[in-house]
């Protein structure tokens, strides 16, 4: 209290002192640089005030700039100075040595201020969980905030969230979680850079948790939504890291991101280049069970990247109420794809034939991304708002493959070809939303959105025939597929301090075109489709709610699910696309209780799904090669339980964990073979952050995921545990990183089918993977490590 007092006043006096009161002949200028004692980093917007000697009374006074630079002006030299920032102590300086009318201080040292530290971490507001109609709201508090750390370091404090030392986002313990900035899509919330190292915990407001959406956001589903809302009022200043990574296989990068915000401008960017290699083990069994003929193969595939990104932006503050966002981004990368397949023909016991199968594939990748936003707040309200966004994205692909066949033994079986593809996808959003909480217990929400997807993959495949490449028209195909989705949608909802009710209406329609162009197939679809939503929330006590939601959702087949293009790297196990593949539509329930017991924070789950044309990939069998196809086959009625929960002990210890456990009915048939069946899977994940001695940390995460029956088979279960370990410097200014994944290289992955003419097995693993990484972070928050995942 006695500090913010002390900056008030010295604000008061800064106002209201008139000239006059310090007239004098003449002017002495005093300059000097203010760094912090265990970092030597500047101290930004720190106070600088000019104190008279005599009466004790301040003549005036500045701020430190972006790099810890003061420059300030008296006329006279009966003064001394007092330094001070919020979390330091505060320095007083009587000895000003003035040379020709110059004081030059130099550099000048502050002190972390531990008691000060300490007293707002005890009292301050302490971070908690509000349960809403249709999300769960984490308020960031003090605890927090005044902590340095990063966006992904509060995202793992936010319960059924977890973030591992790499960076990677899970949502109940499921991937593919969307994160959103203030309720859009954003180039800063993308997971494959290190955008959200700009964004540090004195930034964020709070973190939404949306687990069953509401009828404002699209039909198509995701495993979750995180959307991090900003503070309005946010710190001024620069922030920003750079970083370097190391690994095994290959995986080395460099990255960096820089943060500069203004009163009217907040500016960013991030950039990277760095060199990966992924590495799969593979091996597929064919086996005819009409003539006992057997085909093994087994190899080594390789995916080597290098790779080079940059992001740029801004968001414009044209006043109080309207903000306008502007960013791209650009990446490239240079693909090289060298495998070998070793191949053995048997009939019964008799070797026939073995050969050596060996891929040389380049290609290059073109990406680019845009996003323009504006957001509106009314004057009445805060909450009251209008917000308009366009977003797109272009992938371009030029790949050619060379595949070379050499007969080790027996028949000659040579079989040389190469591919050609050119690929081209463009992508666009166009999104409107208006919220208008009438008042404190009724909120309306309306908006609309348009998403266009336009997609060319001409491929073509050659035969090596008398020493003369010849186009094989069976296999060669140019596929075009242009989709567009308008969506719209309203929402209205009543909520006191008990209970809450929300109901929504989603209407989308979607209009599916494809087309093979050298066979003139085409393939066009329009349907319009309703999605409600009904959400509904009890508050028992504090410590205990109960969300019920229930949502209609979509899965609308993607681009390789419907093109039907020919991998041919292992021409005897082969994937196609289905052109004619329809929607699959699901009805989601959802119970859920929301409780902590002390230190704990516990969420539990009961829910039923039932899915409609569900898309199943499955076999077909013919002259001992598998062809796989996406197919809609009949109905999936799921009912599961979930639980997950976070334990704090300690200030050094956290533990979480998450179980799933579902069982599914499956009823279908697929060219009169009936696939009515019953089947159960279960997933756990069990973790540990350990904090050591030293500013080390350590992580532990054990996974388990069970086998399940398959509509033509079964898919085996696998275990594995990844280790990370970090070591922050200067209070996490420099922060180094060491991860393991998949210690004993057991995420194996074994899939088999077995139908009365044939069976297939196949094996595929990637392995272990090491990764050291380093970075340095500048400014306001700690340093943050540039992951270069794949965009």
């Amino acid at each position: 209290m006695k500090a913010k007092l002390h900056y008030i006043t010295i604000i008061f006096f800064l106002v209201l002192q008139s000239p006059l009161a310090f007239a004098q002949n003449e002017t002495i200028n005093i300059s000097g640089t203010l760094v912090e004692e265990d970092t030597n980093q500047p101290i930004p917007y720190a106070t600088v005030a000019v104190y008279n000697s005599t009466s004790k009374d301040i003549i005036t006074g500045t701020t430190t700039d972006d790099f810890g630079k003061f420059n300030i002006q008296v006329n006279n030299t009966n003064v001394y100075l007092q330094i001070s920032f919020m979390g330091y102590e505060t320095k007083t300086i009587t000895d000003l040595p003035k040379t020709n009318n110059i004081i030059n201080l130099g550099t000048i040292v502050l002190a972390s201020d531990n008691e000060e530290l300490d007293a707002v971490l005890v009292t301050g507001e302490v971070s908690k969980t509000v349960f809403k109609l249709d999300k769960r709201v984490f308020n960031v508090g003090t605890d927090i905030s005044s902590t340095g750390m990063s966006a992904l370091e509060v995202l793992n404090n936010v319960p059924s969230v977890n973030v591992n030392i790499e960076g990677e986002i899970t949502l109940r313990g499921s991937g593919g979680v969307q994160i959103l900035i203030n309720g859009k899509p954003s180039v800063l919330a993308d997971q494959s850079s290190n955008a959200l190292g700009t964004i540090t915990a004195d930034m964020i407001e709070s973190i939404e948790v949306i687990t069953n959406p509401s009828a404002k956001y699209e039909a198509s589903g995701t495993s979750g939504i995180l959307n991090i809302i900003l503070k309005k009022e946010e710190k001024q200043g620069w922030n920003g890291s750079i970083s370097a990574n190391t690994g095994i296989p290959d995986n080395h990068s460099i990255g960096g991101s820089i943060n500069r915000r203004t009163e009217k401008f907040n500016l960013f960017t991030q950039f990277g280049a760095g060199y990966r290699s992924i590495p799969r083990e593979r091996e597929v069994i064919n086996r005819n069970l009409t003539n006992n003929e057997s085909v093994f193969s087994n190899g080594e595939e390789f995916r080597n990247e290098t790779f080079f990104n940059i992001t740029l932006g801004t968001d414009y503050h044209l006043n109080e109420y309207n903000v306008f966002t502007l960013s791209g981004n650009f990446a490239y990368e240079i693909e090289d794809q060298p495998s070998e397949t070793n191949f053995s023909f048997f009939e019964g016991d008799n070797l026939i034939s073995r050969w050596i199968r060996n891929e040389t594939t380049e290609a290059t990748n073109p990406k680019w991304q845009y996003e323009f936003n504006w957001k509106k707040t009314f004057q009445s309200n805060e909450d009251h708002t209008f917000q308009l966004s366009a977003l797109g994205s272009f992938f371009g692909k030029d790949q050619s493959s060379l595949f070379t066949d050499a007969t080790l033994e027996g028949e000659n079986v040579d079989n040389n070809q190469r591919t050609a593809t050119d690929f081209l996808q463009a992508d666009y959003t166009f999104k409107a939303d208006y919220v208008n909480p009438i008042n404190k217990e009724y909120t309306i929400e309306t908006g609309a959105q348009y998403v266009i997807n336009d997609v060319g993959n001409d491929f073509e495949v050659q035969d090596l025939i008398g020493g003369e490449y010849i186009t094989n028209q069976d296999l060669t195909n140019n596929f075009e597929w242009n989709q567009k989705v308008l969506g719209i949608y309203a929402t209205g909802a009543y909520e006191n301090e008990t209970w809450g009710l929300k109901l929504g209406m989603r209407i989308e329609n979607t209009e599916l075109n494809t087309l093979l162009t050298n066979t003139s197939e085409a393939n066009s679809q329009n349907f319009t489709n309703l999605f409600p939503t009904v959400h509904s929330s009890y508050k028992l006590s504090e410590n205990f709610s109960l969300q019920a939601g229930y949502s209609k959702r979509i899965f609308r087949p993607r681009l390789w699910d419907l093109n039907p293009f020919f991998n041919i790297r292992n021409n005897f196990n082969i994937t196609v696309g289905n052109p004619d593949l329809q929607p699959e539509f699901t009805h989601s329930y959802e119970l859920t209780s929301i409780y902590k017991i002390g230190k704990a924070s516990l969420s539990s789950s009961l829910y039923h799904r039932y899915t409609t044309e569900v898309v199943e990939r499955v076999s077909t069998f013919q002259d001992n090669v598998t062809f796989t196809t996406p197919q809609n086959i009949g109905t999936n009625a799921t009912i599961g339980f979930e639980t997950n929960g976070k334990y704090s002990p300690s200030n050094w210890l956290t533990l979480t964990g998450d179980f799933n456990f579902n069982y599914f009915d499956r009823k279908g048939t697929f060219e009169d073979q009936v696939f009515d069946f019953t089947g159960k899977q279960w997933s756990t994940r069990l973790g540990s952050k350990i904090g050591l001695p030293a500013d080390i940390d350590l992580e532990l995460n054990g996974n388990y995921q069970s086998g399940f029956e398959t509509v033509q088979g079964e898919q085996s279960g696998f275990a594995f545990l990844d280790v990370g370990v970090r070591k922050k410097i200067f209070k996490g200014k420099i922060v180094a990183n060491l991860g393991v994944r998949d210690v004993f290289a057991s995420r194996i992955q074994e899939r088999f089918v077995n139908q009365p003419t044939f069976e297939t097995y196949d094996y595929s693993l990637r392995g272990r993977f090491v990764t050291f990484g380093i970075s340095y972070g500048f400014g306001k928050g700690e340093a943050m490590t540039y992951s270069g995942r794949r965009r």
